[in-house]
């Protein structure tokens, strides 16, 4: 794909309001997947310079877009988000793995996007145990800019290991 997401029209079946939220979904998937195609196993887990390692930024992603979806259904985390957030950082899955449900995140995501009413979008949402105020469109779009400042310090991370 030569044109990036956002100068390619609007993703189908997603509100107007929730574009922006969806390419920068979809542009982060198409450039992990391209950057980690060849990404040799063995170093997934290295920390160049102290930096976090290209698997922690892979869960992490994943992670957050998880409990932000959750967050922006007006949903508590369940026992099984609150273990992957501890994980968060520990080797273990495969690259494979990893893109796998990052794959799959971001088709949930997409999904939500699609129902979400846009009368939706300034509902109050609370965000963790102490309720900090947020809203459905300020949690969605914290998920998409959240993605992107991951798989930009993912892309710096790769080039500078490779």
């Amino acid at each position: 794909m030569a044109t990036e997401y956002w100068m390619s029209g609007p993703v189908d079946n997603i509100p107007a309001l929730l574009q922006p939220v969806a390419h920068a979904l979809l542009q982060a998937n198409l450039e992990v997947n391209n950057l980690m195609q060849d990404f040799p196993e063995a170093r997934l887990w290295e920390r160049p310079a102290g930096v976090a390692s290209p698997g922690f930024h892979l869960q992490h992603i994943s992670g957050v877009l998880d409990r932000l979806l959750t967050y922006a259904r007006a949903e508590a985390l369940t026992p099984e988000q609150l273990t992957y957030l501890r994980e968060e950082g520990n080797p273990g899955k495969s690259l494979s793995e990893l893109l796998e449900l990052f794959n799959t995140q971001t088709h949930q995501a997409l999904m939500q996007l699609s129902a979400t009413p846009e009368d939706t979008l300034t509902a109050f949402r609370g965000v963790g145990r102490k309720q900090l105020p947020s809203t459905v469109l300020g949690l969605l779009f914290h998920a998409a800019e959240h993605t992107m400042r991951h798989t930009g310090q993912l892309l710096v991370t790769v080039k500078i290991m490779l």
